[in-house]
């Protein structure tokens, strides 16, 4: 056996794995932020990965028939939505951040803002990533693809494990900024690519669209506060 024809075919499944899903882990860690735990976000992301990997296992390369716009309409719709809830959760935060300890109650709805965004984006990353697993197969490597993409997610889970907690550690108004902001952007890359945009650097331009999702969402917050008084806050 010839181990140069399959070490590309490994790689190329390992490292688009890799990418996809680190950043559900990413987005799933940053809208846990207020909660006790990422177990609602992270059940949602394993679901919608694990549904999309049924689908593909019983249908093969029929997945591809799939229109990709009706998908990216989709998600990127539910992601804004998810992102407008979590939003006024952020600008609760931020207001809380001003008040004693237990003056304002946690979110209602946390935990199913959480488990929206982790199923959401497990499901269309592993879109992505099955798509391009499916071309690995089809060029008869098929045994190469499952090693990849095996390898990417045994790794992914052990580091999402080590360093979940101390990411949560950030001050919770910010990290749910992030969180917020990370929304928005996934939402409006996936309307691009639905509506046929050409982002410059596809996948890269996702950080300029981020650095302007944040100082929309900060903006955003900062007149959100001032409209507020901090004596009208409910206690």
């Amino acid at each position: 056996m010839d181990l140069s024809l399959y070490l590309p075919a490994v790689l190329g499944a390992f490292l688009i794995t890799l990418l996809e899903m680190t950043e559900v882990v990413i987005l799933v860690i940053a809208v846990s932020a207020d909660h006790p735990t990422a177990r609602p976000g992270a059940t949602g992301a394993v679901l919608g990965v694990g549904l999309v990997s049924v689908i593909a296992v019983g249908v093969g390369a029929a997945i591809r028939l799939v229109p990709a716009d009706v998908l990216l309409y989709t998600s990127g719709a539910l992601l804004a939505g998810f992102g407008v809830v979590l939003f006024r959760s952020t600008l609760k935060s931020y207001r809380r951040a001003r008040l004693p300890p237990g003056a304002l109650p946690p979110g209602k709805f946390a935990g199913a803002v959480q488990f929206g965004t982790g199923l959401t984006s497990g499901a269309v990353e592993a879109v992505e990533v099955v798509v391009v697993l499916l071309g690995i197969t089809a060029a008869g490597y098929a045994f190469s693809a499952i090693v990849g993409a095996l390898a990417a997610g045994a790794i992914l889970v052990v580091l999402a494990l080590v360093v979940h907690e101390r990411l949560r550690r950030i001050k919770v108004p910010w990290l749910k900024l992030l969180g917020t902001s990370m929304l928005f952007t996934f939402a409006t890359f996936w309307f691009g690519e639905a509506v046929g945009v050409s982002w410059p650097g596809t996948d890269l331009f996702l950080i300029p669209l981020f650095v302007v999702s944040i100082l929309l969402a900060r903006a955003a917050i900062g007149a959100g506060l001032r409209i507020t008084p901090r004596a009208s806050i409910p206690h």
